[in-house]
């Protein structure tokens, strides 16, 4: 399968295995892509994902060689949109874990996650305006977003790449480490979350991400609704019940 899955404790590991095309996405890895996505969201057991990738390169986009053969509509999924992630809803978060170049839609796949762990010689970049083309899979809204307006608009009109460490500088990234430790690292973040009560990671998650498009009024009315589903809910109690025993809280994500 070019996209895989595997299920480790509460944490799913979902990783692009197309090194002979440098992951460039086709139709067969944006619908196994959806597909891992599908099944981590559905799962209650796992509360956060891993993106991973085998070979020399995280992505190196859209596969040129499907789109002139005329297949480019199936590098998107009605769903999940390119690579069956760039505009996939999720409830659960996302880590990125980053080995080698993530350019043109690599970068985009990245930037769909929700955190993102980079070795320490990776390159992001968004390199379309160099082939007269434009990056359509949400890099030219969510660059800005993650570094600002001029580092952003320096590097999508020059389409020049960011190294991973200019990227942690900007605040795109959450970690850089050598490329051994990328997945370690990646695994620790992930335990990180999941030391915490499940749902209340995904409604925070919610919340914070709508700070960027929604005004203050609608984000205290989010937030209010988000303290309120969890009111009736089982971790809801096991929180401050383990507290008061003093001992760590066994959460069951209900």
């Amino acid at each position: 399968m070019p996209v895989e899955y595997v299920k480790k404790g509460n944490v799913a590991i979902i990783t692009m295995n197309r090194p002979e095309a440098r992951n460039a996405i086709n139709g067969e890895m944006a619908a196994t892509m959806e597909a891992a996505l599908d099944q981590m969201e559905a799962d209650p057991e796992v509360w956060v994902g891993i993106l991973t990738a085998v070979g020399k390169a995280f992505c190196a986009g859209a596969d040129l060689k499907e789109i002139s053969a005329g297949n480019g509509g199936a590098l998107s999924t009605k769903k999940g949109g390119f690579a069956g992630i760039a505009r996939r809803e999720r409830t659960k978060p996302l880590i990125a874990a980053i080995t080698g170049s993530a350019l043109a839609g690599g970068t985009e796949i990245a930037l769909s996650c929700d955190l993102i762990v980079a070795a320490d010689d990776t390159n992001f970049g968004l390199p379309e305006v160099k082939r007269s083309l434009v990056a359509g899979a949400g890099g030219l809204f969510r660059l800005p977003r993650q570094i600002g307006k001029a580092a952003a608009l320096e590097a999508i009109l020059t389409g020049d790449p960011l190294s991973s460490q200019r990227a942690y500088e900007l605040g795109m990234v959450n970690k850089v480490v050598p490329e051994a430790e990328v997945m370690a690292e990646a695994e620790k973040l992930a335990a990180r979350i999941t030391a915490n009560a499940p749902l209340a990671v995904f409604a925070s998650r919610t919340v914070a991400l709508d700070a960027f498009t929604k005004s203050d009024e609608e984000l205290w009315k989010d937030s209010g609704k988000a303290f309120a589903s969890l009111v009736t809910t089982e971790d809801y109690k096991e929180g401050p019940r383990a507290f008061i025993e003093k001992r760590a809280p066994v959460w069951k994500g209900k």
